[in-house]
């Protein structure tokens, strides 16, 4: 009984994580400038990589499979993030301006 809840409690936060995943993807698209595509695909991939890899720790339940993937999640809050960051702030050095700064925005 418990090991089928388990599956789908697993199953339903992979496909959750997936479909952030995917639907920010098609969101990207239609974000007007290079800032807001960044922060719309790290939020949604940091959001959508919690919940399959927490999927993952449900169906892997506790032991060594688990701690890795607590340490994968550890190490991906950590870099995601600062990548993002790294990448906005060289668009921005390098004089890409988001929509805000332009003198015909309203």
């Amino acid at each position: 009984m418990l090991n089928g809840i388990a599956d789908i409690a697993s199953w339903v936060l992979i496909v959750a994580g997936s479909l952030a995943c995917v639907i920010s993807g098609f969101g990207m698209l239609r974000m007007p400038d290079l800032f807001t595509r960044i922060h719309a695909a790290s939020v949604a991939d940091t959001g959508g990589m919690l919940l399959v890899l927490t999927g993952l720790m449900v169906q892997a339940g506790l032991g060594l499979t688990t701690a890795k993937l607590v340490l994968i999640v550890f190490f991906l809050l950590i870099t995601s993030p600062t990548a993002t960051h790294a990448l906005a702030r060289a668009a921005r050095h390098d004089g890409v301006r988001s929509d805000c700064d332009r003198e015909d925005a309203g």
